[in-house]
């Protein structure tokens, strides 16, 4: 599988799916699935399709840090 390398933040596109979201943080695509189902992560429903906006994402990591 290919995965796209960011180096930064910005490089980010607005909408993350799963793949794009397990290479983002080092994850398998079933890791990025588990944690886009997960209660307070923020997972963003399209039809069947699940994205996380670049900003939540970046909000919810800062949440993680500190708690």
């Amino acid at each position: 599988m290919n995965r796209k390398t960011y180096t930064s933040l910005e490089q980010l596109p607005v909408t993350l799916s799963a793949e794009e979201l397990a290479a983002v943080l080092g994850i398998s695509r079933a890791g990025a699935y588990t944690l886009m189902r997960a209660k307070g992560f923020p997972t963003i429903h399209i039809g069947k399709r699940m994205v996380v906006y670049r900003d939540k994402l970046i909000a919810w990591m800062n949440e993680q840090i500190e708690q």
